[in-house]
């Protein structure tokens, strides 16, 4: 489980992160939805350990992040756009990665139902962005880890990988691995979101199951739920 706990970020004199209190439960799909700019990123990028000075603690099963960098290794993470050196191969990307991160044995489902075995003598500089995207989701993939977080994950993706990454984050999740999601698109909550993390001008407005949500909000659906949510939270 990832608890953070009285969560306080500045840059400068902006105040991003404002005393956040959150519980991302182990073994579910939690979506963290809010506007542009309400703290998403520097929130995501906490948790992974790119951003190290804040106030307040982040912990991943039980032990503070901040005192060292080994549960990274518990984590994939896909990036909404991922930034990859352009003269390598999608081959060269991988067998880097790997050796990075050593393990005796890899998830390559994704690198199969996405066909990527025809791109691997590519260099990335010549890959359309869906294909970037589809390595991009192998690679978080990969390493088989316990916690996902995955930033617009089928952003760029036609339906039919759209469906195949949702089809694996609804399996992995099975398995009863932690994921954490940021999606615009609201068919992805209804389809994958089983918790609810709203987040606006750096405060936790919301957190709990969707249908939680839909209940307090007395509306029909979650789409519904979470515009009425952003509209109060907002007025």
């Amino acid at each position: 489980m990832i608890k953070i706990k009285n969560l306080e970020k500045y840059y400068s004199k902006l105040h991003v992160l404002k005393n956040i209190d959150l519980s991302i439960e182990q073994g579910k799909i939690t979506y963290l939805v809010g506007p542009n700019g309400s703290g998403k990123s520097t929130l995501i990028k906490s948790i992974l350990g790119l951003i190290k000075k804040y106030d307040g603690t982040i912990s991943i099963n039980g032990k503070i992040i901040n005192e060292d960098s080994e549960y990274r290794n518990l984590i994939g993470y896909m990036p909404q756009s991922a930034s990859f050196p352009e003269n390598l191969t999608v081959k060269d990307i991988i067998k880097l990665v790997k050796e990075i991160r050593y393990q005796n044995i890899y998830d390559e489902e994704l690198l199969t139902k996405f066909v990527l075995s025809k791109e691997m003598n590519k260099r990335l500089k010549n890959l359309s962005g869906g294909t970037i995207q589809k390595v991009n989701a192998a690679l978080a993939f990969l390493f088989d880890p316990q916690i996902l977080i995955l930033d617009e994950p089928t952003s760029g993706l036609d339906p039919v990988s759209s469906n195949i990454l949702k089809d694996k984050i609804i399996d992995e999740n099975k398995k009863g691995k932690t994921i954490l999601f940021t999606s615009h698109i609201i068919s992805e909550l209804e389809d994958l979101a089983q918790n609810i993390a709203f987040i606006l001008d750096g405060k936790i407005w919301f957190s709990g199951s969707k249908n939680e949500l839909i209940k307090i909000a007395g509306e029909s659906n979650l789409e519904r739920s979470v515009a009425s949510l952003m509209t109060k939270s907002i007025a």
